[in-house]
């Protein structure tokens, strides 16, 4: 049984009862405090429920109550004697996509929520796509609103059929599908009665199990990783002397191991600079550690002074990845307006902030077939594509399928600073073909 920290989300068309499903979770595992399911209660009899209203323990915005669907992504945490959990409750109507994609692109498992009576909707392909290609290794298809349809067990293994169908080519490393009742409670964290014949796991047996990318050593053994947030000084204490400044601090390079292991006395360089020095010390508000592996915020102390300030990367000498400024990714649009030919935006990588343009559309994914077809328009809010991307300056990139945090970024608008993209590195060009240094984004 897996025992690290799980990591959800929960996604799908609008009202297939995701926030019913979260409240479930949180209600039957015993996750809620009392005055937590007093004030659902209130609110619930204010709406004219007899009964609690689940769906409200996640839509925590004043908006999303009134209206009954959710706007924002609400995370919970929770935990039961197996494993702790993080929940992402994504919104299901189609101008809130990104907000998916915030959710996902963290996310050990996708759970995807279809209404029995309706099956299949377009959201459904376009979140199961979308969970694909932030790396999200495992999807459920849960199938709700059974008690709806009776129980039945055909109407179900339709579904669970036809969707096993369109995500086979999506390439999830595991695919499980749990029909259920959010409502009632069948198959979520109780087996119930309504769905006997359904003898797999329910929806908690399968998440207290499910392997999390924290379970396994992959990130830890990757290449090294660190993004550089901010170069502040720190005194010095008991430490050796090294970089030393002439007050008796030293200058720290904070940040967040995104891969890799820090360790003191590695060499390591810096991009794009190009410098190269040892860690002298890893420091935290608890001390100095020995070593540093991923998620961990730490701060640096070099051995030497050297070129590195806020944006800069911190890698592997022996594994550095590629410093470019044409990259080739997959995009999903977010914006109202459509894509305009030429323009730039801002691009943003961990703590990277570039001036970019997309030169070209190579081709659009249609959602429903996963077929190529061609850029014969401006992608338009939702579009998945792939597209050629040239900045300003160049910067050190991971193709995505390497590294969740260096082969990621979004597109912000200037004028408005709106994010109006996010994108996935599929693959940058050699350093050195095309650089400008003249301060313009080259034709």
């Amino acid at each position: 049984m897996s025992s690290g920290l799980l990591r959800f989300i929960t996604a799908g068309s609008v009202d297939d009862g995701k926030s019913t499903l979260i409240g479930r979770l949180l209600f039957d595992s015993k996750g809620l405090f009392a005055d937590q399911v007093s004030a659902v209660e209130a609110a619930s009899r204010k709406r004219g429920f007899t009964e609690i209203d689940l769906s409200l323990l996640t839509d925590g915005l004043l908006a999303e109550r009134e209206q009954g669907i959710t706007i924002d992504v609400a995370y919970r945490y929770f935990a039961t004697p197996a494993r702790k959990f993080i929940i992402g409750d994504s919104p299901g109507h189609e101008q809130y996509t990104r907000n998916m994609v915030t959710a996902a692109s963290t996310a050990d498992v996708a759970v995807l929520l279809v209404d029995a009576r309706e099956g299949l909707q377009a959201q459904t392909h376009r979140h199961a796509c979308l969970a694909a290609w932030l790396g999200v290794p495992r999807i459920v298809l849960a199938v709700n609103k059974m008690d709806l349809v009776g129980g039945e067990r055909a109407r179900f293994e339709a579904i669970r059929d036809e969707f096993e169908r369109f995500a086979a080519p999506l390439g999830f490393a595991d695919l499980r599908a749990i029909p259920m009742s959010a409502l009632r409670g069948d198959m979520v964290v109780e087996r119930g009665e309504l769905l006997a014949w359904h003898t797999g796991p329910t929806l908690m047996e399968y998440l207290e199990t499910a392997p999390a990318r924290h379970d396994d050593t992959a990130a830890r053994a990757a290449a090294l990783r660190f993004p550089v947030q901010r170069v502040t000084r720190v005194a010095l204490g008991n430490a050796q002397p090294g970089a030393q400044l002439a007050d008796g601090s030293f200058r720290g390079y904070q940040g967040t191991v995104a891969s890799g292991r820090l360790v003191p006395g590695a060499e390591v360089l810096a991009l794009p600079s190009g410098a190269r020095a040892r860690v002298a010390e890893i420091v935290t508000a608890d001390g100095a550690l020995g070593e540093a592996g991923p998620d961990r915020a730490v701060t640096l102390r070099l051995d030497r002074e050297i070129d590195l300030s806020r944006g800069d990367l911190i890698v592997s000498p022996d594994a550095p990845p590629r410093l470019s400024n044409e990259i080739e990714a997959d995009l999903c649009w977010f914006d109202a307006a459509p894509l305009a030919a030429g323009r730039v935006y801002t691009l943003k990588r961990a703590s990277t902030a570039v001036r970019a343009r997309v030169e070209s559309v190579d081709w659009r994914l249609d959602v429903r077939t996963l077929e190529r077809t061609a850029a014969d328009r401006p992608l338009a809010m939702n579009d998945i594509a792939r597209v050629r991307i040239r900045t300003q300056q160049p910067i050190a990139v991971d193709a995505y399928a390497d590294n969740r945090v260096t082969g990621a970024f979004i597109l912000i608008d200037e004028t408005d600073n709106h994010t109006v993209a996010a994108g996935t590195v599929a693959q940058a060009a050699d350093a050195g073909a095309g650089v400008p240094h003249d301060g313009r984004i080259a034709a």
